[in-house]
């Protein structure tokens, strides 16, 4: 019988600590200020913003909020980005993705300080990771780790195979499990022989942006799956980068979409904005 990996369960657990850090910290004159930003009215960035503020409130973090127009140009998001790396009341600054086809989404991550980078995007903080210098992690991979950490799931010689080369999630991923002492594997679009190695995971991690693409075929028995996709199906359910229902019975642990690696990511984006004020 497979585990569910409850993220749900285990997002709230790291929130309650995150709260009691924050309230030590408070008592003793620290707080931290996040800022959010939010270009046009995506529903699902809508929904994001909100339950990034809803933790930010209930863990004890102070949230500003700004919110520019569907047709802002590059130049106006450019110069809040600016005045708040300048404003000594902000500690974070966090610029919700995706943003509208006439702003690049790349200069605008690279203009956030580096210290105020919560979402751990900026190469500074990329490259700090790689190294094993200090600095914010990207909260989805961050989040993975501590899923697989609480759920009693050992990293250390395991063979790791991460499904998926992007910047915010898959060689993030495989750095963190490198720091585990993982044995990564990165695989990609272009990997040849693909299910012979995912075959050979002991942990997968599946982040390729396909709904349901991965089945039991790709999947060795015992294996833990970790599924960071989401998507909505033909009936409008979410379901994510992996085929549930024929996978789960093959995989000693899985988490479900939604409710496994999705909490997370807010959670962890919590966590890099209390240890800031740890500093």
């Amino acid at each position: 019988m497979y585990q569910i990996i409850d993220g749900k369960k285990i997002a709230q657990e790291i929130k309650e600590e995150l709260r009691e850090t924050a309230a030590e910290l408070k008592a003793r004159g620290k707080t931290f200020v996040l800022a959010v930003i939010q270009v046009g009215n995506d529903p699902a960035s809508t929904v994001y913003v909100n339950n990034k503020k809803k933790a930010c409130a209930y863990v004890g973090i102070e949230s500003l909020s700004y919110e520019l127009p569907q047709e802002a140009t590059e130049e106006e998001l450019l110069k809040l980005v600016r005045q708040l790396n300048e404003d000594s009341g902000v500690d974070g600054i966090l610029v919700q993705l995706p943003l509208p086809e006439q702003i690049d989404e790349d200069k605008v991550l690279l203009a956030i300080s580096p210290e105020k980078d919560v979402d751990g995007f900026h190469p500074e903080n990329v490259g700090n990771l790689s190294i094993g210098r200090p600095g914010f992690v990207s909260c989805t991979p961050a989040g993975v780790i501590q899923l697989l950490k609480r759920s009693g799931i050992e990293i250390e010689g395991k063979e790791c195979v991460v499904l998926g080369r992007s910047n915010i999630v898959g060689k993030p991923m495989a750095m963190l499990l490198l720091r585990e002492n993982g044995t990564v594997t990165v695989c990609h679009s272009k990997t040849r022989h693909l299910k012979e190695i995912t075959k050979r995971a002991d942990i997968l991690v599946v982040a390729v942006g396909k709904p349901r693409f991965v089945d039991a075929s790709y999947v060795k028995e015992g294996a833990v799956v970790i599924d960071v996709g989401i998507h909505r199906n033909a009936e409008n359910k979410l379901c994510g980068d992996v085929d549930f229902d024929s996978v789960a019975p093959h995989a000693s642990a899985i988490t479900p979409v939604p409710g496994g690696v999705g909490p997370m990511t807010v959670a962890m984006l919590m966590s890099n904005c209390v240890k800031k004020s740890l500093q």
